[in-house]
């Protein structure tokens, strides 16, 4: 099976090399056709302009918070980050499934890179979420009776 694959590829290499010559297929010439062309609208690129250096900003700074609290799925998460130029200052939490509370401070800077320190705290109430789901009701077809007849 090998030398059939390596056959094949040595004469498809021979014919691309030009090689093995290939006999040209020649057609009949197309009829000749008279073809009306409609108008064709050209839209036209225009320049793209690029962003000012007046935009950059050389120090940039924000600051955001966010907490997720849902009493329903017992989903609870935040977040906090600083930034002060290249500096970034923050902290994150979240409720992992083990019972858990992952705390994650971070830092950022040009300097040390990037750093982190995670704490995990057991969680004093751990809330379980169970859904319940309403049974169902499965009716039975009557099975069908052989009948057998007795002569």
């Amino acid at each position: 099976m090998a030398f059939k694959f390596f056959a094949v590829l040595a004469l498809v290499a021979a014919v691309s090399a030009g090689v093995v010559p290939v006999q040209q297929v020649y057609h009949a010439p197309a009829p000749a056709v008279a073809y009306a062309h409609a108008p064709v609208a050209v839209a036209h690129a225009q320049p793209v302009l690029a962003k000012h250096d007046d935009e950059y900003d050389p120090h940039p700074q924000y600051k955001f918070a966010y907490d997720v609290q849902d009493a329903l799925s017992g989903d609870s998460k935040s977040q906090v980050e600083e930034r002060d130029g290249d500096v970034v200052h923050g902290e994150y939490s979240l409720n992992d499934s083990d019972g858990y509370r992952r705390i994650v401070q971070y830092t950022s800077d040009p300097v040390n890179g990037f750093n982190a320190v995670v704490n995990r705290v057991p969680l004093d109430h751990v809330k379980t979420v169970v859904k319940t789901v309403a049974p169902v009701a499965v009716a039975a077809a009557p099975l069908p009776v052989a009948y057998h007849q007795h002569h």
